[in-house]
């Protein structure tokens, strides 16, 4: 992808991997978006919703900062969970700098205690960000910081609000100083190297879910399966919904195939505004059993299939 293209300013470039790390709904995907300014990484009220590592390009002075947004850390059960939570630390390892996220509204609970103990062992610069500062108390949030500090000694506590934008700029300009110098990763107007037809598949699967968290299992997926740019400058998308079960598969469409168009609907708008176009939207369902004990879907979806 080569280096710079047209920073001639004569200042050196500096560039990184950044993980952010967390209980699931500290916050992550949302300060995420407000670091990158553009919705890379999907946000609902379930947990767990991040499962790949969603990278998000932010561009601060001189220094490229690329964003791994790993899924949330729990206790996991499943397979497809331990997937998740494996493919988390090794994001974490991977990077220059890891940034944790703790809700400061809920504090050091079970879930921000087993991460702290496992991150004293993690050799990089670490940072500690704590969210939603504009509904927390100050005596409450420098006891948490002291208290995190203790158990996980950071470089730097920074405190924020993700949603209202408050801290934002002091975390971005120490995280541009403190990634390596070198060469750009990507280009600069690539706000992320997700491709448009996964983030588009991400879009469908949170519409899938806010319609039907109750009924549906995690064990479904959206995969795009068509992409194609037309004269006119839209786009017209294909995209299968694999689900596990002919019942779930009753679900999706819904009677009179109501359910699968208002997801569709829904899906095409939010596609449309990514895209910055026009958008035709064809959405399919199709039954693929057991497709969670499969390594290969692991692989689609960025994650390591454990054994």
């Amino acid at each position: 992808m080569g280096g710079p293209s047209g920073d001639d300013s004569g200042t050196a470039t500096r560039a990184g991997f950044v993980a952010l790390i967390g209980a699931p709904n500290a916050g992550k995907s949302t300060l995420l978006n407000a670091l990158v300014g553009v919705k890379v990484s999907i946000v609902t009220h379930k947990v767990q919703t991040t499962r790949a590592l969603v990278r998000g390009i932010a561009m601060q002075d001189a220094s490229q900062i690329v964003f791994v947004d790993t899924p949330g850390i729990f206790r996991p059960k499943r397979r497809l969970e331990r997937a998740m939570v494996d493919t988390a630390w090794g994001g974490a390892r991977e990077a220059d700098v890891v940034v944790l996220l703790i809700d400061a509204k809920r504090g050091i609970d079970e879930q921000a205690e087993a991460i702290l103990d496992r991150l004293a062992d993690v050799r990089l610069p670490k940072v500690l960000v704590l969210n939603k500062i504009d509904i927390t108390q100050r005596e409450t949030l420098l006891e948490l910081a002291a208290n995190a500090n203790a158990r996980a000694p950071f470089d730097q506590t920074f405190m924020v609000s993700a949603a209202k934008g408050y801290g934002l700029d002091d975390l971005m300009g120490y995280l541009a100083e403190t990634v390596p110098p070198g060469p750009w990763l990507y280009p600069e107007d690539q706000a992320s190297d997700l491709p448009m037809r996964m983030l588009a598949a991400e879009i469908t699967r949170e519409k899938l879910f806010l319609r039907l968290h109750q009924e549906l299992p995690y064990m479904s997926t959206v995969e795009t399966e068509a992409w194609q740019e037309r004269k006119d400058g839209s786009v017209r998308i294909e995209q299968t919904i694999y689900v596990e079960r002919d019942s779930q598969k009753v679900i999706v469409l819904g009677q009179g195939g109501r359910t699968i168009k208002s997801i569709s609907q829904a899906a095409r708008a939010e596609i449309a505004e990514a895209a910055g176009c026009p958008v035709h939207l064809f959405l399919f369902v199709k039954v693929r059993e057991n497709w969670a004990d499969d390594p290969e879907r692991y692989r689609e979806m960025g994650l390591e299939f454990p054994r």
